[in-house]
C-alpha cells in the first residue's frame, strides 16, 4: 500500500494486482491524493495536471464502486481549482457524453453514475468559472433521470444539489427545471431518492425565491405527499425541507418583496395554517378530503402526522428561541387548537386522539423545553397556565347550564379535553424540568398555577383528570416542600366531596400521584400522612356500596389509595400492613361455594363494581410485593395466599360471567386478567402450583381469544429479542431523538390504566403510557405463561405445546399471525425464564413440537417475528444442551440456506446460524464454523436482496464475535470481503453498510492487540481496516457513521499510533451536534475514550481544525471560542438523553483531570461562564460594595460589563448543568491540592507567575472562586445552593490557612467575610429545605473554625446563622416544619448540633495550644507579643460565644448521644425502644433517621467529652439548682427502667448515667467499626476517650472497675490489628496509658487507705494490692496487666518482627543489623515502651515478677533492634524511649519490695547480661549507667558483672572516638558522685588512674577540634569532682596532678593572640578551673608554685594576659563563658 503513496497513480504496481486489490490499491491513492493535493505548489501540480487528470478520468471509464467514484470526482475538482482550468470544459464535457451514452448495460452504470456525480463535484468546487455550461448540463442530468433506476436517480439529485451549491445565484436559469425533476424524486418509491430530492430542494430553495413564495401551497402538498408510506430517514430530511421554506417565508426581507413584485411576505398564521392543513388532513386535495369526511373514514396516515410533527419543530428551531420567547402565545393557541373539537377528524377514534396528543407534546417538549432558558420557560408556563384557565371557564359554563344529562353529553366539555392534556403535561413536564428553580412560578398568585391544575381535577373526562394529577406529581417532584400541603389539600377535598363521581376519581388520581412522587423527593413526607391516607381509603372502599351512583368510582379510589400507599417502601408499610391484609381478606369469598352463590345473585352492574374492587386489590398487593419486598416474610406470604385460589377460580369463570352480563363487562374483566397475570407472575411459583392447570387454560385461550385482533409484535416482540439483532430492523425500533412520537405503538395513554400515576415513568419526565388493555393481558400472559410453564411437569409440557400447535393451525390470515405471534412470543419467554433458571425442557417427545413451533416462526413474513424465532431457536439449543441436537438445528438451517430463494427463509435461517452461535460458543467443530462462514459469503454477495446481504452480514458478525480466537483463519477473507462490499454496494442500502461496520467492529475487536505488529500481512490487515472506516465515513447515512466512528475507537485502542488522530476528532466535532442520537452517542462513547489518554491533543486538534475549517462547517457549538470543553458543557446543556449526558459529563471529567491545573484559567473561565450566565448581577455586585478593598469598584465594572456583552458564550444555561459547573469546581481545586504547594501561597504563587508568565495558580483566583461559589450558592435552585455550599466548605477548608503577604499575620480569606456571610444567610431562611440548611451549618462551622476571622464582632455575624438555627432546634418538635418527613428535621438537627460540636472543639483546642505557647513563652522570655495576644483574643472570642449557649448545647449534645444509644441498640431490643422515638428522631421513621446519628454522633460525643472534662464531670443545672440531667426536648430520661423511680437523682448517678452512656457508644462503635466507618469518627472517638480519662472521677470509675478496663483494652487491641493509621494507633495507645494511669491511682489509693487503716498493725498483715494477689497468676481475659501486654506487644512486633521470638527462630528472619524506624514507627514504639514501664506498678510483688521478664525482653529488644548511629551524635529517639522506660522499670518500687526483691534482682542482673553482650559502646554504656544508677546495688556490685562493666569503660576510655570518649566520661561523673559508695568506689579505684593518666598524656598533644576539646574538658570535670569525693589524705595527692595539668593548657599573653580557637578555649577554661581549685586547696597550691617558678611564671603571665584582654573588651557583659556554656550543653544530652 506504501506504493500508493504517490502523486501519479503507480500504474505499474496497480496493474500486478488483482481484480480486489486493485480497487483497494485505487481507492488508497485516491484518499492519500486527496490529502496531498491541497498542500502540493501549484507548479507542482500543473507539471503533472495532464497526466493526473487523464489517469482520473481513464478511472471513470472503467466501473468505479460509489466511494471510489466520488473520491475521483473530490479529486479532479481539487486538481483543477489548484491547477489550470482550460480543460476542466473538456472533462465537463466528457462526463456529459458518458451520461448521454445509450448503453444501459449494468455493467456500465457505474461510468454513468461516476460521470453525474463527477459533474456534481466540480460544479461544486469551481462555481462560476462553470456557470455558461450549467444549462446544458443540468438539462442533459435531468434528460438522463426519465431512463434512470433509483440508484440513478437517487445520485442525480445529490449531483443537482452540489451545482446549486456551487454555482449559488448564478444557477437561476435551471431552477425550475431542478424544481419540477426534484418534485418527481420527491415522492419516489425508493426512500433514499425522496431523502436526496429533499437535500437537493433544501439547496435550491436558498436562491429560489418562487419556493416559499408563489409555489409554497405546492411545496407543502408535495412534502405531505413524500410523508406518505415515508422512512424515518425521509421525515427527518423531507421535515427539514418544509421546516425551513416556511420559516423563510415568514421571515423574508421586505427590501427582496419590494425589488420582485410577484413575492409575498406570508404571515406566521398564514404559515401555521398550512402545516396545520396537513397535520389535520394530509396529502389529499380538499375535494377527496371531504369526501372521505362524509363517508366517516380518516384519511390521515400516521407517517404525515409524524413528518408534520417534526417540520413544525424544525420550523420553531429554526425561527430560533428568540422569536419563540415573542411568538410563543400564537404558537401555543395553533397548535392546541389542533387538537380541538374544531377540528373533529383529526380525534375520531382513542388511538388517533392520542397520536395527535402525543405529536402535539412533542412539539411543545422540542421547542419549549429545547430552545428555551429557565426564565423563557417560566413565562412559556405562565401563557400555558391561561390557556388552562380559559378552557376551565367554557366548561364551567357548560357544567353549570341546564340539568344533568344534558351537561354531559355537551360536545364544548369533550372538545376541551384533549387540549387540556396536551397542556397540562406540557405545563407539567416544564416545572419538572425547571426543579426548584420553578418556585417564583408557583408562588406568583397572578398565575395561579396550581388552582388552575387543581381546578381542572374535576373535569367530566378521565383523561384531563389524570393529566391534572400527573401534572401535580411533576410539580412535587421538582419542588419537594409541595408534596405535603398538595397532599393536605386533595385529601381535605376528596374528603369533603365524596358524593362527587368526579371529585373521588380526580383527587383520589391526585394523591397517588402525588405518592408516586415521594420516592423522589429524598426529604419525604411526615409520617402521619400514610396514616390519614389509608383511613381515607378504608372509608371509601366501606362506604362504597351506599349509593350505588358512585360505587364503582369509591371502589376504585380506596384501592388506588392503598396501592399507591405502597410505594413509600417497608417503612412506612409496615405499620399499615395487618390493616391491609384485612381489605385483602375481605375483598375476595372465602369458599368456592360463596363464589358460586355470588356468581347466581349479582347483575351486570354489581359485577363491574367487584370486578373493579378485586382488580384493585389485586394491583394493590402486587405494587406492596414489588415496593416491599422486604417485608415479604414467610408469615406474611402466608397470609397473602388464602384468597388466591379464589382468585384463580373467577378468573375461569369470567367467560361465563361475561356471556351472563354482555359486554359491559369486557374491560373490567380484561383488567382483572391482567392484574391477576401481573400478581402471580411476581410470587413464588410453589405458592400457587396447585392451580397452575387452571391458569394455563386460560392463558392459552388468551393467546388465541376470537375477539382479539390486536397484533403487537413490536409491543411484546423486542423485550424478548436481543438488543443487537433489533439493529436488523431499522431505525423504528432503535432510540432516536424521535422515539417519543416513532414509537409505532403510539397507543399508550393514562387512561388505559390509572393504576400507573404512581408508577415511574420509563422515559425521564415523560408521562406513564399504558398499552390498551387487550395488549396489557397478552403481555402480562407472555410473562406468566413463561414463569408457570417452567415449572410444569416434563409430561404436560407436551400437550400444551401440541395444543398451542394445533391452535395456530386453525386459524387462517391476519388471525393466524396474531395467534403465532402471541404463542411465539409466550414459548419465548418460557425459554428465556427456563435459561435463567437452569432446567431443563424434557424428553425427545417435547423438543419435536418446540421445534415446529419455532421453525415456523422462523419463516415468517413479520421480521420482527423472525429475529425472535431465531434468538428462541439459540435458547432451544442451550436449555436442551445436546451437541447433536444443535449440529441438527445448524444442519436444518444449511439445508434450508442451500435450496430456498425466497428472502423470508433466507434471512431468518442465516440469522439464526449466528444465534446459535452466539449462545453456544462454538458449534463444536471448526468444521461448522468453516460451514457457517462459507454460507454467509455467498448469501452477503447476492445483491439482488439488500435484506439478504444485511441479514447475512449480521449474522456474520455474531460468528466472529463468538468465535473469538477460532475465527483468526478467516480473518483476512473476511477483512477483503467486506472491504469488497463497502466499495460496492449502492450507498442507498444503509442498511447492508451498517451490517459490514458491525462485522468490520467484530474484526477489529478478534485481531485486538495484534494490530499493532508490524509485520506485513499485520500492516495490510490494519490498512483494510482503516480503508473500510474511511469508506464508512464518507457515508452519507448517519449510523453508517456511528459505525464508522466505533471502529475507529476499538483501532485506537488496540494500535493508537496507526490512527490519525487529528483526522479522527475532526471527524468527531462535525458530528459533535448531528440530529442523530445514535451518532451523538457514538461520537462521545469515542471521545471519551480518546481523553483519558490524551486529553490535552484532542482539545488543540479540536481547536485547530475549527480554525483551519472551510466555511461549510458550521457548528451549532462554538468551539472556536470555548474549546472542546466549552462546546460539550453547551451540548450538556441542550442534550436530553440521560446516558449521552452522562458520557459528556465522564468526558469531561477525564479532560478536567488531565488538563484542568495546565489550563486553569481556561477551566475556570467556563466554569464561571456558565455560572454566571443566568446569575444575578445585582446581587453578586452589592456584596462586592461592601468589601473594604480597593479592587470592589473594579470588580463591579467587569461583572457589569460581562453582563452586557451579548455573544455570552452560554444563554441560560439549565440548572443540571450550573450544578455540574459547580462540582468541576470543586474537582479543580482538589486536582490543584494534589498537583503542588505554589497553587495555595501566594507569595510563591507571584514568583513563579514572574518567571514565566504562561505559569497559572489557583491561589490568584481566589476571588473568581469566591465569586463562584457565592453565584451558586444564592441561586433559586436548591441543587445548585448545595453544590455552591459545598464549593465554598472547600474553598475555606483549602484557604483558610494560607497568610496574605501584603498584611503579616492576616489570612487570604479574611478579605472575603461579606460574601461568605451573604452566601450563607439566605441558606437559614425560614422557606429553605432542611438539606440546605444542613450543609450550611457544615460550612458555618467550618468558617468559624478555620481561624480565617479574629475579630469578635466579625465572628458574631456567622456565629449569629448558628445561634438562629439553635433556637429552632430547642423550639422542639411541636415547631418542626410539616412539609418534610420527621427524619429531615432529625438530619438539620443534628448537623446544627454536630456544626457547634465542631466549633467548641477547635475552640478548646485552639485555648489549649495558647496556653501550651503561652507557658513556652513565658519560660523563654518574658516579652508579651502583639500577635499572640491577638491569637489569644481570637480563641478566647470564639470559646467565648460558645461558652454563652454551652449550658443547652450540653444537653442537646447528651440527648442526641442518648438516641443513637438507643438507635444502634441490636433489633432483639426493639421492644424496649420509647414508643415516641427519641428526643430528635420519632419511633415511625427510625430507619431514615439512622444515617443522619450514624454521620455526625462521633463528633458530638467528642465535645461532650471535652465540656465533661471542662467541667470535672460536675454536671450543674442552673435553672434547676439540682445537679440533673434534664433535657428540654425529651420526654424520656436516662436509663428509664421504672416510673416509681425518684425524679431526681444524685449526682453521681448523673454522672454515673453519663459515663456509661458514652463509654458504652465508644466501645460499641470501636468493636466493630464497619469498613466504611470514617477515619474522622475513630480519630474523634479515641479523643473523646482521651478527653475522658483526663478527669480524676471517670478515671476512678475505669480504675476501679477491671472488668471494663479489660474489654475496653480488648476492643482498643482490635482496633489496633484493623487499623493501619498511624494516627490512630498513637491516639490508641494514649487511650491505653489513661487506663493504666487510672489502674494505678486506684491501686495507689488501696495501699495508702490499707496503710492507714491498719497503720497500727504489722505491715507483713497489709493485703496484697495489684493484680497478680499473692500467687502473681495473671488471668488472660480478665487481666487488665495481661490485656496491655498483648496490645504493647502488638505494636512493638508489628514495627520490630524481630522482637517475636517465634518469628526471630525461622529462616525467615535473621538477626540483622539494628533498623532505623520511620518517625511514626518511632513515636508508636516510644508509646508503647512508656506503657510497658507503667506495667510493674499496677502488679502485686507476686505479679510484677511474673509480667517483668517480658517487660525486660521488649525493653531491651528495642534496644537492640533501633540502636542506630545518627550522624549527628544524637539517640534514635526510640533508644531513647527504651533507656527511659528502662529507668522507670528499674527504679520501680517492687524491685525493693520484700516479697518480690530477690527474683526482681536475679531478672535485674540477667538483664544486664543481655545488655553487656551489646556491641554499640555508645549506646550500651548509657544502659550500664543506668543499670548502675537506677537498681539497688546487689544488681551490679556482684563481682562478675562488676568487672565487665568496668571492662567497658575501659574499652570506651581507650576508644579513638572523641563521641564515645566524651559520652564515656559523661557517665562517670554520674557514676563518680553516685551517693552509695560500695557502688561508685570499684569504678573509682579501677579508672581513675587511667583518667588521670590520660589526661596527662594530653599535655603533649592540644586538642585540634572541639570534639577533643570537649573530651578534655568533660576528664577535667571528672578529676575535679573526684578531689571532692576524695578522703582528706588522698586529696591532695589529686590536686597536685591536676593543677599542673591545668597550668601547662594555660598561654602567655603574647602566644593568646596567634593561638587557635580551641587553644584559646582551653586557656580560658583551664584558668576558670585554676582560680576556683587553687584557693579551695590553699596549702598544696602554694606548695606547689614554690617548688616549680616556670609554672608559677606561666600563671601569671596568663593571669596577666586575660586582664589585658578583659579591659580590651568594650562590652564586657558579653564576655563568654565557656566553662559554663559547655557544661548547659552536656546536662542536655545527658540522660
Amino acid at each position: 500500500m506504501e506504493l500508493a503513496h504517490s502523486l501519479l497513480l503507480n500504474e505499474e504496481a496497480c496493474n500486478q494486482l488483482g481484480e480486489f486489490q486493485k480497487a483497494e490499491f485505487i481507492f488508497e491513492w485516491l484518499r492519500f491524493l486527496e490529502k496531498l493535493l491541497p498542500v502540493t505548489s501549484r507548479a507542482d501540480v500543473r507539471e503533472e495536471q495532464k497526466k493526473l487528470a487523464e489517469q482520473l478520468i481513464s478511472l471513470l471509464n472503467s466501473s468505479p464502486g460509489p466511494p471510489t467514484r466520488r473520491l475521483i470526482a473530490k479529486n479532479l475538482a481539487i486538481l483543477y481549482s489548484i491547477g489550470d482550468t482550460f480543460s476542466v470544459y473538456q472533462t465537463v464535457d466528457k462526463c456529459n457524453e458518458l451520461i448521454r451514452s445509450k448503453d444501459d448495460s449494468p455493467s456500465y452504470l457505474p461510468t454513468k453514475l461516476a460521470a453525474v456525480v463527477c459533474l456534481g463535484y466540480l460544479y461544486k468546487k469551481l462555481g462560476r468559472i462553470l456557470g455558461n455550461s450549467v444549462t446544458d448540463t443540468v438539462g442533459n442530468v435531468i434528460k438522463a433521470m426519465k431512463n434512470a433506476e433509483s440508484q440513478g436517480r437517487y445520485e442525480i439529485m445529490l449531483s443537482l444539489q452540489n451545482i446549486l451549491n456551487g454555482l449559488g445565484a448564478a444557477a437561476t436559469p435551471c431552477h425550475r427545471d431542478i424544481y419540477k425533476a426534484a418534485r418527481l424524486c420527491l415522492t419516489d418509491r425508493s426512500m433514499a431518492v425522496r431523502c436526496a430530492a429533499a437535500k437537493c430542494l433544501l439547496e435550491l430553495q436558498k436562491e429560489a425565491v418562487f419556493m416559499w413564495s408563489t409555489d409554497l401551497d405546492s411545496v407543502a402538498t408535495l412534502c405531505f405527499k413524500s410523508f406518505d408510506g415515508s422512512n424515518y430517514d425521509v421525515r427527518i430530511a423531507v421535515s427539514k425541507l418544509l421546516g425551513t421554506v416556511l420559516a423563510r417565508a415568514v421571515t423574508c426581507k421586505q427590501a427582496t418583496a419590494s425589488a420582485r413584485q410577484n413575492v409575498r411576505k406570508i404571515s406566521l398564521d398564514e404559515a401555521m395554517e398550512l402545516l396545520g392543513t396537513g397535520f389535520l388532513r394530509g396529502s389529499s386535495g380538499f375535494l377527496r378530503a371531504s369526501g372521505d369526511i362524509l363517508k366517516g373514514i380518516s384519511s390521515v396516515s400516521r407517517d404525515i402526522r409524524v413528518g408534520i410533527t417534526q417540520a413544525y419543530v424544525v420550523f420553531v428551531s429554526t425561527l430560533g428561541g428568540q422569536w419563540l420567547e415573542r411568538n410563543f402565545s400564537a404558537l401555543l393557541s395553533h397548535i392546541l387548537d389542533l387538537v380541538s373539537q374544531s377540528h373533529p377528524k383529526a380525534i375520531q377514534t382513542q388511538m388517533d386522539a392520542i397520536c395527535c396528543r402525543r405529536c402535539i407534546s412533542f412539539i411543545l417538549r422540542a421547542t419549549v423545553g429545547g430552545l428555551l432558558g429557565e426564565k423563557a420557560q417560566i413565562a412559556a408556563a405562565k401563557e400555558i397556565c391561561q390557556a388552562i384557565w380559559k378552557l376551565k371557564k367554557v366548561v364551567d359554563v357548560v357544567m353549570s347550564d341546564g340539568n344533568l344529562e344534558t351537561r354531559i353529553g355537551t360536545t364544548d366539555v369533550t372538545s376541551s379535553q384533549h387540549v387540556l392534556v396536551c397542556a397540562l403535561h406540557e405545563l407539567g413536564s416544564l416545572i419538572h424540568g425547571l426543579g426548584t428553580t420553578a418556585a417564583p412560578l408557583l408562588q406568583d398568585s397572578s398565575t395561579g398555577v396550581l388552582d388552575a391544575v387543581i381546578s381542572v381535577i374535576l373535569h367530566p373526562s378521565i383523561s384531563v383528570r389524570l393529566a391534572a394529577a400527573w401534572c401535580l406529581r411533576c410539580i412535587a417532584v421538582s419542588l419537594p416542600s409541595y408534596v405535603s400541603p398538595l397532599l393536605d389539600r386533595c385529601i381535605e377535598r376528596l374528603s369533603a366531596l365524596k358524593s362527587s363521581p368526579e371529585a373521588v376519581t380526580g383527587y383520589s388520581f391526585a394523591v397517588a400521584a402525588l405518592l408516586g412522587a415521594v420516592k423522589h423527593c429524598p426529604l419525604g413526607i411526615p409520617h402521619g400522612k400514610g396514616k390519614v391516607i389509608m383511613t381515607v381509603a378504608e372509608d371509601l372502599l366501606c362506604s362504597a356500596s351506599q349509593n350505588s351512583r358512585i360505587s364503582i368510582q369509591r371502589t376504585q379510589a380506596g384501592w388506588l389509595l392503598v396501592a399507591s400507599l405502597m410505594t413509600l417502601g417497608p417503612a412506612v408499610v409496615q405499620h399499615y400492613l395487618p390493616r391491609m391484609l384485612l381489605l385483602w381478606k375481605c375483598v375476595f369469598p372465602l369458599s368456592p361455594k360463596d363464589l358460586e352463590t355470588e356468581r347466581s345473585r349479582g347483575d351486570s352492574f354489581t359485577w363491574q363494581v367487584t370486578l373493579e374492587g378485586r382488580a384493585g386489590a389485586l394491583c394493590a398487593i402486587k405494587t406492596f410485593v414489588s415496593y416491599c419486598g422486604g417485608l415479604l416474610t414467610d408469615e406474611v406470604i402466608q397470609r397473602l395466599l388464602p384468597p388466591l385460589p379464589c382468585a384463580v377460580d373467577l378468573l375461569t369463570r369470567l367467560p361465563s360471567i361475561h356471556k351472563m352480563y354482555g359486554n359491559a363487562l369486557k374491560t373490567p374483566s380484561m383488567t382483572y386478567r391482567h392484574r391477576l397475570y401481573e400478581l402471580l407472575a411476581l410470587l413464588p411459583p410453589k405458592t400457587y402450583e396447585g392451580r397452575f392447570c387452571a391458569i394455563l387454560k386460560e392463558l392459552m385461550a388468551d393467546f388465541t381469544a376470537t375477539d382479539n385482533q390486536m397484533a403487537a409484535s413490536t409491543f411484546l416482540l423486542p423485550p424478548l429479542c436481543h438488543q443487537d439483532d433489533l439493529l436488523l430492523l431499522g431505525p423504528f425500533l432503535q432510540e432516536t431523538d424521535h422515539r417519543f412520537i416513532e414509537d409505532s405503538i403510539a397507543g399508550g395513554s393514562l387512561e388505559y390504566d390509572p393504576y400507573s400515576i404512581y408508577e415511574k415513568a420509563a422515559e425521564g419526565d415523560s408521562v406513564p403510557k399504558p398499552v390498551p388493555p387487550a395488549l396489557s393481558v397478552i403481555s402480562a400472559a407472555v410473562r406468566l405463561f413463561g414463569v408457570i410453564f417452567s415449572h410444569v411437569a416434563e409430561s404436560q409440557r407436551l400437550q400444551v405445546l401440541e395444543k398451542l400447535l394445533a391452535s395456530i393451525k386453525q386459524t387462517k390470515g391476519a388471525r393466524q399471525q396474531t395467534v403465532q405471534l402471541n404463542i411465539v412470543s409466550a414459548f419465548s419467554s418460557f425459554l428465556k425464564h427456563l435459561a435463567s433458571c437452569k432446567g431443563s425442557l424434557g424428553p425427545e417427545e417435547v423438543r419435536r413440537p418446540a421445534l415446529t413451533l419455532v421453525m415456523g416462526a422462523l419463516e415468517s413474513n413479520n421480521p420482527l417475528l423472525r429475529c425472535a424465532a431465531a434468538e428462541s431457536l439459540a435458547r432451544l439449543a442451550q436449555v436442551v444442551a445436546d451437541s447433536a441436537f444443535t449440529a441438527g438445528l445448524a444442519q436444518v438451517s444449511f439445508e434450508k440456506l442451500k435450496s430456498a430463494r425466497d428472502v423470508v427463509s433466507r434471512t431468518g435461517h442465516s440469522l439464526a446460524l449466528g444465534t446459535l452461535y452466539r449462545y453456544l460458543g462454538g458449534i463444536g467443530s471448526t468444521q461448522h464454523l468453516n460451514a457457517c462462514v462459507g454460507i454467509l459469503y455467498t448469501l452477503s454477495q447476492d445483491n439482488t436482496s439488500p435484506d439478504v446481504q444485511t441479514w447475512a452480514l449480521h449474522s456474520l458478525s455474531l460468528i466472529i464475535d463468538s468465535a473469538g480466537p477460532l475465527y483468526h483463519v478467516h480473518v483476512e477473507p473476511t477483512l477483503s470481503l467486506v472491504v469488497m462490499l463497502l466499495l460496492t454496494v449502492p450507498p442507498a442500502y444503509a442498511e447492508v453498510h451498517q451490517s459490514l461496520g458491525r462485522c468490520l467492529n467484530a474484526l477489529i475487536a478478534t485481531l485486538g492487540p495484534e494490530l499493532q505488529g508490524s509485520k506485513t500481512a499485520v500492516s495490510a490487515l490494519r490498512t483494510s481496516c482503516l480503508l473500510g472506516c474511511a469508506v464508512m465515513q464518507d457515508n452519507a447515512d448517519c449510523l453508517v457513521q456511528a459505525q464508522a466512528i466505533s471502529c475507529l475507537q476499538q483501532l485506537h485502542m488496540f494500535a493508537p499510533r496507526h490512527v490519525n488522530l487529528s483526522s479522527l476528532v475532526s471527524c468527531l466535532c462535525v458530528n459533535l451536534c448531528s440530529s442523530y442520537l445514535l451518532l451523538r452517542r457514538a461520537v462521545l462513547a469515542c471521545l471519551r475514550q480518546l481523553v483519558q489518554r490524551e486529553a490535552a491533543e484532542v482539545s488543540e486538534h479540536a481547536v485547530t481544525f475549527v480554525k483551519d475549517c472551510r466555511e461549510d462547517f458550521t457548528p451549532d457549538i462554538n468551539i472556536r471560542e470555548v474549546g472542546l470543553e466549552g462546546a460539550l458543557l453547551s451540548l450538556l446543556d441542550k442534550e436530553l438523553d440521560q446516558r449521552l449526558c452522562q458520557d459528556i459529563k465522564e468526558t469531561l471529567n477525564h479532560m478536567l483531570t488531565s488538563v484542568a491545573v495546565e489550563k486553569l484559567s481556561f477551566w475556570l473561565k467556563l466554569c464561571k461562564d456558565v455560572l454566571a450566565a443566568s446569575a444575578d448581577f445585582t446581587s453578586v455586585a452589592s456584596v462586592d460594595t461592601t468589601q473594604e478593598e480597593e479592587g470592589a469598584k473594579e470588580d463591579d465594572d467587569v461583572l457589569t460589563s460581562e453582563s452586557d456583552e451579548r455573544s455570552h458564550p452560554f444563554t441560560n444555561p439549565k440548572w443540571s448543568t450550573r450544578v455540574f459547573a459547580a462540582e468541576c469546581v470543586c474537582k479543580i481545586i482538589s486536582h490543584c491540592e494534589n498537583a503542588g504547594r505554589a497553587h495555595f501561597d501566594v507569595t510563591l504563587a507571584q514568583e513563579r507567575k514572574q518567571r514565566d508568565s504562561r505559569d497559572d495558580f489557583l491561589v490568584l483566583h481566589l476571588a473568581d472562586l469566591i465569586r463562584m461559589a457565592f453565584m451558586a450558592a444564592t441561586d433559586h435552585s436548591d441543587q445548585l445552593r448545595l453544590s455552591g455550599l459545598q464549593t465554598l466548605l472547600v474553598i475555606v477548608r483549602r484557604f483558610a490557612s494560607v497568610p496574605e503577604p501584603e498584611f503579616p499575620g492576616h489570612v487570604i480569606l479574611e478579605q472575603y467575610q461579606a460574601n461568605v456571610g451573604a452566601a450563607l444567610r439566605p441558606a437559614f431562611g425560614p422557606e429553605t429545605p432542611p438539606d440546605v440548611t444542613a450543609k450550611a451549618c457544615q460550612v458555618c462551622s467550618a468558617w468559624l473554625a478555620s481561624g480565617v476571622v479574629s475579630d469578635l464582632n466579625d465572628l458574631r455575624r456567622v456565629h449569629q446563622l448558628l445561634i438562629s438555627s439553635l433556637a429552632k432546634v430547642q423550639a422542639g418538635k411541636e415547631a418542626q416544619s410539616q412539609l418534610y418527613n420527621e427524619s429531615a428535621s432529625t438530619m438539620e438537627i443534628l448537623a446544627v448540633l454536630k456544626a457547634w460540636a465542631e466549633v467548641y472543639i477547635v475552640a478548646v483546642e485552639r485555648e489549649k495550644n495558647q496556653s501550651d505557647a503561652h507557658k513556652q513563652t513565658l519560660t523563654i522570655t518574658n516579652s508579651t507579643d502583639e500577635s499572640y495576644r491577638d491569637l489569644t483574643s481570637s480563641a478566647d472570642g470564639l470559646l467565648h460565644l460558645v461558652q454563652a449557649d454551652l449550658g443547652t448545647l450540653s444537653k442537646l449534645w447528651l440527648a442526641a448521644l442518648q438516641d443513637f444509644a438507643l438507635l444502634t441498640l441490636p433489633s432483639e431490643y426493639a421492644s424496649q425502644l420509647p414508643v415516641d422515638g427519641g428526643a430528635f428522631y420519632t419511633a415511625e421513621t427510625i430507619e431514615n433517621a439512622r444515617p443522619h446519628y450514624h454521620n455526625s454522633w462521633a463528633i458530638i460525643l467528642y465535645a461532650t467529652a471535652l465540656w465533661l472534662t471542662s467541667t470535672g464531670f460536675l454536671v450543674v443545672d442552673p435553672d434547676e439548682g439540682v445537679t440533673n440531667l434534664s433535657r428540654p426536648v425529651t420526654p424520656t430520661t436516662m436509663c428509664q427502667d421504672s416510673s416509681s423511680r425518684a425524679a431526681v437523682k444524685s449526682p453521681e448517678d448523673v454522672n454515673t448515667d453519663i459515663f456509661h452512656l458514652t463509654l458504652g457508644i465508644s466501645v460499641e462503635f470501636l468493636c466493630s467499626p464497619r469498613s466504611d466507618a470514617a477515619m474522622e469518627n475513630i480519630t474523634a472517638c479515641l479523643h473523646a476517650l482521651q478527653a475522658f480519662f483526663d478527669v480524676p472521677w471517670p478515671r476512678s470509675k475505669i480504675g476501679g472497675d477491671q472488668e471494663l478496663g479489660v474489654e475496653l483494652l480488648n476492643v482498643l487491641h482490635r482496633l489496633i490489628l484493623t487499623r493501619e493509621s498511624p494516627d490512630i494507633q498513637l491516639a490508641t495507645l494514649e487511650v491505653v496509658r489513661q487506663i493504666l494511669f487510672a489502674a494505678q491511682e486506684h491501686v495507689r489509693e488501696k495501699r495508702r487507705s490499707a496503710e492507714v487503716d491498719d497503720g497500727a498493725a504489722e505491715k507483713e498483715t497489709l493485703p496484697e494490692f495489684g493484680e497478680g494477689k499473692d500467687t502473681g497468676g495473671l488471668v488472660p481475659g480478665k487481666s487488665l496487666v495481661f490485656a496491655t501486654l498483648e496490645l504493647c506487644v502488638c505494636i512493638l512486633v508489628r514495627q520490630l518482627p524481630q522482637l517475636n521470638p517465634k518469628v526471630t527462630g525461622s529462616p525467615a528472619v535473621k538477626a540483622g543489623k539494628p533498623q532505623l524506624l520511620s518517625e511514626c514507627g518511632s513515636r508508636l514504639v516510644s508509646a508503647a515502651l512508656v506503657i510497658l514501664s507503667d506495667i510493674p506498678s499496677v502488679c502485686s510483688p507476686e505479679g510484677s515478677v511474673s509480667v517483668l521478664p517480658t517487660i525486660l525482653y521488649l525493653t531491651i529488644g528495642v534496644l537492640r533492634e533501633t540502636a542506630v548511629k545518627l550522624p549527628d551524635g544524637q539517640l534514635p529517639l526510640t533508644v531513647a524511649a527504651s533507656l527511659q522506660a528502662l529507668k522507670g522499670i528499674l527504679s520501680s518500687p517492687m524491685a525493693r519490695a520484700e516479697k518480690s526483691q530477690i527474683a526482681w534482682t536475679e531478672l535485674l542482673r540477667s538483664a544486664l547480661v543481655t545488655v553487656l553482650d551489646r556491641d554499640d559502646e555508645k549506646i550500651l554504656l548509657t544502659a550500664i549507667t543506668v543499670f548502675i544508677l537506677s537498681t539497688s546495688p546487689e544488681v551490679t556490685t556482684i563481682e562478675c558483672l562488676q568487672k565487665r562493666c568496668i571492662e567497658k569503660f575501659k574499652i570506651a576510655l581507650d576508644s579513638k572516638d572523641p563521641v564515645v570518649q566524651l559520652k564515656c566520661y559523661q557517665l562517670l561523673l554520674s557514676i563518680f558522685q553516685y551517693h552509695n559508695r560500695a557502688v561508685s568506689y570499684p569504678y573509682i579505684h579501677s579508672l581513675a588512674p587511667s583518667i588521670v593518666g590520660k589526661l596527662q598524656e594530653t599535655e603533649k598533644t592540644k586538642p585540634e577540634n572541639s570534639a577533643e576539646l570537649q573530651v578534655i574538658q568533660e576528664g577535667i570535670k571528672v578529676v575535679a569532682a573526684l578531689i571532692a569525693i576524695a578522703e582528706e589524705e588522698h586529696r591532695a595527692y589529686l590536686v597536685a596532678c591536676l593543677l599542673p595539668l591545668l597550668i601547662s593548657f594555660l598561654l602567655d599573653e603574647n602566644s593568646l593572640g596567634s593561638a587557635t580557637n580551641s587553644a584559646r578555649d582551653l586557656h580560658e577554661f583551664a584558668l576558670q578551673n585554676v582560680m576556683q581549685i587553687g584557693p579551695q586547696y590553699s596549702s598544696v597550691f602554694k606548695k606547689l608554685m614554690a617548688s616549680s617558678p616556670t609554672m608559677k611564671a606561666r600563671l601569671e603571665s596568663a593571669v596577666k594576659g586575660n586582664q589585658e584582654s578583659i579591659k580590651v573588651k568594650t562590652t564586657p557583659k558579653h564576655a563568654k563563658n565557656p566553662g559554663k556554656s559547655s557544661s548547659i550543653q552536656l546536662k542536655t544530652n545527658f540522660l
